[in-house]
């Protein structure tokens, strides 16, 4: 990466989109980390009486109660960082496997290249919310089938983007005089194209998780979520099951939303500002 991490971050902070991202990232960190240790939830303890039920706002309960009567500002801390979990683990399977698949059909070529593509190609025509859906009803509802499942259908896109940067790098002058020079396949892949690509994959990764944890909330909202754990997603889903729209009950339906949204946001506007950085076509647009 050029500049080195700290650099590349410096540079992503004086961009003022990068700093957007960067502040909003920063933010849902500190309260996915220190929220639920400050603020803990727990599940079981629901409210004593049919009064303390969708509860608006008060000075005891900050973002008002859900239908068991637990706190909401709470549930949101905690529903932080079960989405944020989810969405990293699952955007680090995806990433690996799409780039090396990537690097692989990029620089074997032949065989492996076609035979690599059309597997990748047959899950990019795929639609990606049903196969989701019918893989995560399979397969049941915990947070590691969730992670698995969607890990292991959002990798085309970065085997595609790898692919075409290898095919790039491999023509270059310098892997052509190492090749000549003896050097093996995977010491070529290793040293010199790996650390070529990875800048691009390093950006590609920010925005992968954005579609990541969208899509655990997706599935959360859709029934799909893991019914033991708190995640934004599940949150909405009971909020629209237990009618809380119909009945006013905004407290619980806005904050699981916004927080989907403040952290979406910023892994997107911090990941162009990144593309930009690395990219020296976009760099000098």
């Amino acid at each position: 990466m050029p500049r080195g991490l700290q650099g590349t971050l410096a540079l992503v902070w004086a961009d003022p989109l990068g700093r957007v991202g960067l502040s909003l990232l920063g933010f849902t960190a500190v309260v996915a980390v220190l929220g639920p240790i400050i603020f803990p939830f727990d599940p079981k303890q629901v409210g004593s009486s049919a009064a303390s039920i969708l509860r608006p706002p008060t000075t005891e309960h900050w973002l008002g109660t859900d239908e068991l009567g637990r706190d909401v500002f709470r549930a949101t801390l905690e529903g932080a960082r079960l989405s944020l979990f989810i969405g990293l683990l699952a955007t680090a399977i995806s990433v690996v496997v799409g780039a090396v698949v990537g690097i692989a059909a990029g620089y074997r070529l032949g065989l492996a290249d076609t035979l690599l593509m059309r597997v990748t190609d047959f899950f990019l025509v795929l639609p990606a919310l049903p196969l989701i859906i019918v893989l995560a009803a399979l397969f049941g509802q915990s947070t590691l089938i969730l992670v698995l499942v969607i890990g292991l259908t959002s990798w085309p896109g970065t085997a595609r983007i790898v692919r075409s940067q290898v095919l790039t790098v491999r023509e270059r002058q310098f892997i052509l005089r190492i090749r000549s020079l003896g050097a093996t396949g995977y010491r070529i892949v290793v040293s010199h194209i790996l650390s070529n690509v990875l800048p691009l994959i390093f950006a590609n990764t920010v925005l992968v998780i954005a579609g990541s944890i969208l899509a655990e909330a997706t599935l959360a909202f859709l029934g799909l979520g893991d019914p033991v754990h708190v995640s934004w997603g599940t949150m909405l889903h009971f909020a629209f099951e237990t009618g809380a729209t119909g009945r006013g009950a905004w407290w619980y339906v806005l904050p699981p939303g916004i927080g989907i949204v403040i952290v979406v946001l910023g892994f997107i506007l911090a990941g162009h500002t990144l593309d930009r950085i690395l990219n020296p076509r976009l760099r000098t647009r």
